[in-house]
């Protein structure tokens, strides 16, 4: 039995004994880092993300009597992420703000770009870049897929939401969509030259 069968078996444990603040505590703490980090990949923002993941633990604390075990609990746990996502970027002030351009970002990061650790950095900021220029679905999609190693069927049940399920043959289709359109700027912006 690996680390997260042992916490998805500790959570069960838990709420089936009537604990739940022990068990969001454990809840919070065993698959924090992981959302945390799936929140950085589809916001590309660490205050977003920071806001959302503190959302999101309050939305896992209050809906804990709402979690049926039908899913593993960490599939429940990303789609409160998700959810907290979504909604998150739908507030007006979020819509409005400005971003840097990514041509200028880009600009910048070469000049600043002279050792070995400022161009791996400026690498990984051009690619957080590319990212950004797909849907926040699409961001999310990948970073389930990608970063976070959830099957497809697992992604399917994360990113169905507001009753409309999402089918995991679906998502493959998009998945290789989504690789053709960031290798296609990948090139445009010479990132595949280097």
């Amino acid at each position: 039995m690996d680390a997260q069968d042992i916490l998805e078996e500790t959570i069960r444990g838990l709420l089936g004994a009537g604990r739940e603040h022990e068990a969001a505590t454990a809840a919070i703490k065993g698959y924090g880092p992981q959302v945390l980090r799936y929140l950085r990949s589809v916001l590309g923002h660490e205050d977003d993300a920071r806001e959302a993941f503190a959302q999101f633990a309050e939305n896992l604390w209050r809906g804990l009597p709402e979690f049926r075990g039908t899913a593993p609990f960490r599939i429940w746990a990303y789609r409160i992420a998700w959810n907290v996502a979504c909604d998150l970027r739908k507030q007006p002030w979020r819509i409005r703000r400005q971003r840097l351009d990514t041509g200028e970002a880009t600009r910048i990061a070469e000049t600043v770009a002279t050792s070995t650790d400022e161009r791996l950095e400026a690498r990984r900021q051009e690619l957080l870049a590319l990212r950004e220029a797909l849907s926040l679905d699409d961001r999310a999609l990948a970073a389930l897929r990608v970063d976070q190693g959830l099957s497809w069927s697992e992604c399917a049940e994360v990113l169905s939401r507001d009753g409309r399920s999402v089918k995991p043959n679906t998502l493959t289709k998009r998945f290789e969509r989504i690789k053709e359109r960031l290798g296609s700027l990948a090139r445009k912006r010479g990132l595949l030259d280097r």
